[in-house]
């Protein structure tokens, strides 16, 4: 059995050229310390709590920086408390396979220290203890199998080799004898000279200080490592920042960023609507920056107005304020009008200077985004700013007066274009 598991440590250490990555997978430990036999013991016998007698050998493979299993001999020896019990002398050997847990890791021991971790191991194992003394002339190995776990606390002293103290608890299954020998491991002694095969257990502990040496080419061992965050270099952040400038450019000029702009290459004073697209609000295909007559659907030749004489402009200028067609657009809890919008309060203010005996009011709008209250003080606000528009136009003050009427519901307030064009100042003639 010794052999057995020492083949498949050097086998594994041999496999260690092939664990290479971020970091290294394997390793080799070496540990000695005090064991203690914990019962069944001969009534009488007793062992000593830290008895200095048993020494390991493992090797480990770490999956990852949280899981991994490990291989593990051991051997030592069990006697008693010198003065306070009679002498007994025992010898064990076992091998264990166990799978691993780096409780450090999982934890994130890192946040707060990057020399220390623990690592957790449960499997099972095979052993043999041979006892100086038996209650019957029987000399072969009692062999047992067992189930092992546990704690290593890891201290890191290069990044080859790490301190290690380790407390273990194995449970021998199927244990004949008593851990002294001198008795049966059931209950009673049998009538005739024979040895019974029992199912009985029999527990025990080691305690060890020992040292991990660390195998491979990479810098750090799966145990250490810690996978680097990522951090945008210099050069990433320049780019990122050089597309955010990019995104809002205005390259035409026509108040909308590229990045909104569904029409990019608007003719310079073009009249546009929230998305960038020239007006012809008239719809005679002349844009309303060209068209002499914006309101009244006309022929290019003409320069968008009708042929037919225009009786009474006045009317379809007075329609076209009305209903809605002219009007100033604002930012998004903005009360400053939007620049392509300001030729609409130029309009209506030269509208006002030819009119002399037309009033008018100002009507402030919002979206329906935001509390109802704020928004019925914003579209006042909204108001009031056309309103001081059209005074620095020079409209008499007396003319003209201002109302904020809250949200705009009749738009589809999904949709971010039917938001923005809820955004707005509208007038009325009076």
């Amino acid at each position: 059995m010794k052999k057995l598991i020492l083949s498949l440590l050097l086998s594994g250490s041999a496999l260690a050229t092939f664990a290479q990555g971020e970091f290294n997978k394997w390793s080799l430990e070496l540990n000695g310390g005090f064991n203690k036999p914990m019962g069944p013991l001969t009534p009488d016998y007793l062992s000593p709590t830290l008895n200095l007698g048993h020494a390991d050998l493992g090797g480990r493979y770490m999956f990852n920086e949280k899981f991994g299993f490990s291989g593990n001999f051991g051997f030592g020896s069990f006697s008693e408390v010198k003065g306070e019990s009679p002498e007994f002398s025992t010898q064990y050997v076992s091998g264990s396979i166990r799978g691993v847990m780096n409780i450090g890791r999982v934890l994130s021991f890192e946040s707060f220290t990057k020399k220390f971790t623990v690592l957790s191991d449960l499997g099972f194992g095979v052993g043999a203890l041979k006892q100086d003394t038996r209650i019957i002339s029987y000399y072969k190995p009692d062999y047992v199998y067992s189930f092992n776990t546990s704690m290593k606390l890891l201290y890191l002293l290069s990044d080859r080799v790490s301190l290690q103290g380790t407390v273990t608890a194995i449970v021998n299954g199927r244990q004949r004898f008593t851990f002294d020998g001198n008795e049966f491991n059931q209950q009673g002694r049998p009538e005739v000279p024979e040895i019974p095969f029992v199912h009985a257990t029999g527990t025990w502990w080691t305690g060890t200080i020992g040292l991990n040496f660390y195998l491979g080419k990479a810098i750090q061992h799966a145990d250490w490592y810690i996978a680097t965050e990522k951090y945008a270099t210099k050069a990433e952040l320049a780019e990122s920042i050089q597309g955010i400038k990019d995104m809002l450019k205005d390259s035409d000029g026509d108040g909308v960023p590229d990045y909104l702009d569904k029409e990019p290459n608007t003719q310079a004073a073009a009249r546009v609507n929230p998305s960038g697209v020239t007006l012809d609000s008239d719809g005679d295909g002349t844009p309303d920056h060209l068209d002499k007559c914006p309101f009244l659907p006309g022929p290019s030749a003409t320069g968008g107005c009708p042929v037919e004489e225009i009786k009474e402009p006045l009317d379809y200028l007075r329609k076209a304020i009305d209903e809605g067609y002219v009007n100033v657009y604002f930012g998004f809890d903005s009360d400053k009008p939007l620049a392509y919008s300001t030729s609409s309060a130029a309009f209506v203010a030269n509208y006002l200077q030819k009119n002399p005996g037309v009033k008018l009011e100002v009507k402030g709008f919002a979206d329906e985004l935001g509390e109802e209250n704020y928004n019925q003080k914003l579209s006042e606000r909204r108001a009031r700013a056309v309103y001081d528009l059209l005074i620095a136009a020079g409209v008499e003050a007396e003319r003209l007066s201002y109302k904020g009427y809250g949200e705009d519901t009749s738009l589809d307030k999904s949709s971010s274009d039917a938001r923005q064009m809820a955004r707005r100042a509208s007038f009325e003639v009076k």
